[in-house]
């Protein structure tokens, strides 16, 4: 099976780095140095193998993807070109909601991504927090909007998406099912993938901005010990959102943000 490590943004310097709203951290975002690195490190572990994208019957062979969610700018004046370095596609998903917002790709933009060979996919409409706790409706009109919306700017029928916040339970994806995705991603560091009515749901290994470089491409290699480090602090993440409940995020946001000395940049 693929093993997937998922990005979010990246911009030139950590200086720039921005919440994309209220709620959000820069925690995942990468200056592109620390990108750079992470790539090539991947590149020098893989040796002969590649990181490829050859659509959905692709995702049943052993290599390494890369995603990108939430749609930012930099997906294409940062990530692209240093992908395509090494001839890689990658897979980015749309918060279909922020398409045209300021620092976050236009639908030509978007449409340069998939005329360079890149695979274009959803993240919701709006990127709700929790987004496993939302009503059937609500949950339904997320994943609907969001691909009528991408599948009509792309002129195909969009297929694959990622869940926003990496919140998942099953019901998520019967839910993103029946509403046409056939491959679905979490943010579970896993390499199993399951099968909920037809849609098959991968997980993902995560890069943070204090993830390094060697860490990274160690899990692109398979490396054993960095893929259950990540696992034992997915566990403990879960169990902390159970008892935390409705405080857990901004409490996570403040501890991925703090740095001793310093005052948290986290929007509560």
């Amino acid at each position: 099976m693929p093993i997937t490590i998922g990005f979010h943004d990246v911009v030139e310097d950590l200086s720039q780095a921005q919440p994309i709203g209220t709620g959000f951290t820069t925690a995942y975002t990468l200056d592109r140095r620390h990108f750079r690195s992470c790539l090539d490190g991947i590149h020098s572990r893989l040796k002969s193998q590649s990181v490829r994208v050859v659509g959905d019957n692709f995702y049943a062979h052993e290599s390494v993807l890369l995603t990108f969610d939430d749609g930012m700018e930099s997906s294409l004046t940062i990530v692209a070109p240093e992908l395509e370095r090494f001839g890689w596609r990658g897979h980015f998903f749309i918060t279909t909601d922020w398409i045209g917002r300021t620092g976050f790709l236009s639908g030509q933009q978007i449409l340069e991504l998939l005329e360079r060979g890149h695979i274009v996919g959803s993240h919701s409409s709006s990127h709700p927090h929790g987004m496993w706790k939302l009503s059937e409706e609500l949950l339904l009109r997320e994943w609907t909007e969001s691909r009528k919306r991408l599948s009509e700017l792309l002129g195909y029928e969009v297929t694959i998406a990622s869940v926003p916040g990496g919140y998942y339970t099953p019901r998520v994806a019967a839910v993103a099912a029946a509403s046409g995705y056939r491959v679905l991603f979490t943010s579970e560091p896993t390499t199993k993938v399951s099968n909920v009515d037809g849609c098959r749901v991968f997980g993902r290994y995560t890069a943070r901005r204090n993830t390094s470089a060697s860490a990274v491409a160690a899990i692109a290699a398979g490396a054993t010990w960095d893929r259950w480090r990540q696992a034992g602090m997915w566990a403990a993440t879960k169990a902390a959102k159970r008892v935390a409940g409705k405080w857990y995020l901004p409490l996570r946001n403040a501890l991925l943000e703090f740095k001793p000395g310093k005052t948290s940049k986290a929007i509560s």
